[in-house]
């Protein structure tokens, strides 16, 4: 027992334990409110997540213009709830090009962990790919966005270096023709595993690992032809 003796109103006795449990409280409330003012609720973010992947999905479909309302259709969200997430086009298609780019380069680096043959590495990239709807960057290229955003390079920058790792191993262990280049594997991606522009090509995913495994059987050696032209480079795809 200890006691504090106030000024003009006698003696005030309080323990030490009460004084240690009334700082100890007020410490720890204000950080809660804290946290709870600065994290997102769950459904907010799966909110986002929806309205990110119905975008993908779309963009794939009709291209980077699809009505904005048609995203927040098929996310099963209302218009208001779209654009308190992003404010406009730009800012979702930026997030749809960061957060394909990010999980396509994850499936590459799933497939060299899971395969030890090069080959079989680089086909099962392929095929994970398309189901990451990678399909949905090569419309978004001509898009009214930051393309050269910081956070966009970056990214593409780590999946450009992971498919070329891809394609050098295959082609180091005699495995993967030499006549071509990383630009090839993306190009032939980003046009099997999308409809034509503005058709809606109805149950078009089933063919798409079945015509990604016929452009992979070409690339395997021994080549059975020669291919016309020059190998299509990153640096190509850039320029283009």
């Amino acid at each position: 027992m200890d006691t504090d003796t106030g000024a003009g109103t006698g003696s005030v006795t309080r323990t030490r334990t009460g004084r240690v449990a009334e700082a100890a409280a007020g410490k720890s409330a204000a950080p809660t409110a804290s946290c709870r003012a600065a994290r997102p609720r769950a459904d907010a973010l799966r909110n986002r997540e929806r309205i990110v992947s119905a975008a993908r999905e779309l963009f794939v479909e009709f291209g980077p213009d699809v009505a904005l309302d048609d995203v927040a259709r098929r996310a099963g969200v209302g218009n208001a709830t779209l654009y308190r997430n992003f404010p406009d086009r730009a800012a979702l298609t930026h997030e749809v090009v960061l957060a394909v780019t990010s999980r396509t380069t994850l499936r590459a680096e799933e497939a060299v962990a899971a395969e030890s043959d090069p080959f079989a590495a680089l086909s099962r990239f392929v095929h994970a790919a398309a189901d990451e709807r990678i399909g949905a960057l090569c419309p978004m290229i001509s898009g009214v966005f930051d393309k050269d955003h910081p956070d966009l390079l970056a990214e593409r920058d780590r999946l450009e270096e992971a498919v070329a790792g891809l394609v050098s191993r295959a082609q180091s262990a005699g495995r993967l023709r030499t006549d071509i280049a990383v630009g090839d594997v993306l190009v032939a991606l980003s046009q099997l595993t999308r409809p034509l522009p503005g058709i809606a090509c109805q149950g078009i995913d089933r063919f798409t690992h079945r015509h990604l495994q016929l452009f992979l059987d070409g690339l395997e050696t021994p080549a059975r032809s020669e291919l016309p032209g020059s190998a299509a480079t990153l640096e190509d795809l850039r320029r283009s």
